[in-house]
């Protein structure tokens, strides 16, 4: 689970494209911990866990490698925006149940 939640961590730092020293001044942390925590040497305490969710919108259970489901935040969409994000995913779902 360690070597997981390392490998989140840095993927979805990477991936928003935020430097440890980034991502470390926006936990109020120093850069050696997020080191630390990619390393797999320690692990993030919860309170960061909760901090991450909200600065990389994923869950908690992502971070973690419990789940590989991924979460999007729509709440600032207009109920039509919401629509058109909900068929599009029912669209790409029934696509991979006929290629499956």
């Amino acid at each position: 689970m360690i070597l997981k939640t390392a490998e989140r961590i840095q993927y979805l730092r990477e991936k928003h494209g935020m430097t440890q020293a980034t991502l470390a001044k926006k936990l109020g942390i120093s850069r050696n911990s997020v080191n630390l925590w990619e390393m797999s040497l320690t692990n993030p305490s919860v309170a960061n866990v909760v901090e991450m969710t909200k600065i990389f919108h994923v869950s908690a259970d992502y971070i973690l490698g419990l789940s590989n489901d991924v979460y999007l935040d729509i709440s600032s969409l207009t109920s039509e925006e919401r629509d058109v994000v909900f068929r599009l995913v029912e669209c790409l779902n029934k696509k991979q149940e006929e290629q499956s």
